[in-house]
């Protein structure tokens, strides 16, 4: 009897992933020459704000650090 079950639960197992693998199966695909130029076209495009000198852009960087150090404000003690 427990063998039975066994096999049933293995069976049951093996129906699970192949209708997992047919809905894979139905998922909408692009092909990678399609997929890369969407990836180059949409960094072309879109303005990186964590690399301003690349866009040419010569405001001061919020992220860099003060050129004398804290800005003055700190104190060490």
């Amino acid at each position: 009897m427990a063998r039975q079950t066994v096999s049933e639960t293995k069976l049951r197992k093996l129906v699970e992933m192949n209708n997992k693998l047919k809905e894979q199966l139905n998922l909408p695909r692009i092909p990678i020459s399609e997929a890369s130029r969407s990836i180059i076209d949409y960094c072309q495009a879109t303005n990186d704000l964590m690399l301003p000198s690349v866009w040419g852009n010569r405001h001061p960087d919020p992220f860099t650090e003060p050129a004398n150090g804290c800005g003055g404000s700190c104190v060490v003690m």
